[in-house]
């Protein structure tokens, strides 16, 4: 099941156009739990690739047994509210870009590319300074090639 929906550019990515970039709602199984992946249909330029070579994954595991791998909606609200301040925090600076969301099989994940890791932590802790604390974890990966993410374009891409 796949569904498009708007999604703009981070002022992380090069502007070559104003043209509206398009995003994918995809649908897979994992261990037979639904997964809900969100991300734009699209490698940035080469230059924006070159500049964000840490892949940043933000983690929040949660309890999604009563409601088939999902959150709960009280969780759920919580997420939307921590994606929010991301995503503001995105619109006031280049040091990072989305590359996509996964939501299902008890695990929340918000996946960036980044300049380096004490970049974003920085702006996460400015972002995050007056919010309740979160139960995430973070990592960082070098993938300067964005192999992960090439990776889900090609999982997602039409046959």
């Amino acid at each position: 099941m796949l569904s498009f929906f708007g999604l703009g550019k981070s002022k992380a990515q090069e502007r070559e156009s104003t043209e509206e970039q398009k995003g994918i709602i995809g649908r897979y199984l994992e261990n037979e739990l639904p997964v809900i992946m969100r991300f734009v249909n699209e490698l940035p330029n080469k230059k924006t690739i070159e500049k964000l070579p840490f892949l940043t994954v933000v983690s929040w595991k949660y309890d999604g047994n009563e409601n088939n791998g999902m959150p709960p909606k009280i969780i759920n609200g919580k997420m939307i509210v921590l994606e929010k301040a991301l995503e503001d925090a995105m619109d006031k600076t280049d040091i990072f870009t989305n590359a996509y969301s996964r939501t299902g099989n008890n695990l929340k994940e918000l996946v960036y590319y980044t300049t380096k890791q004490d970049d974003f932590m920085a702006m996460l802790n400015r972002a995050l300074k007056k919010h309740d604390i979160y139960p995430i974890e973070i990592n960082f990966y070098e993938d300067k090639e964005w192999t992960d993410f090439k990776k889900v374009l090609n999982d997602f891409k039409e046959k």
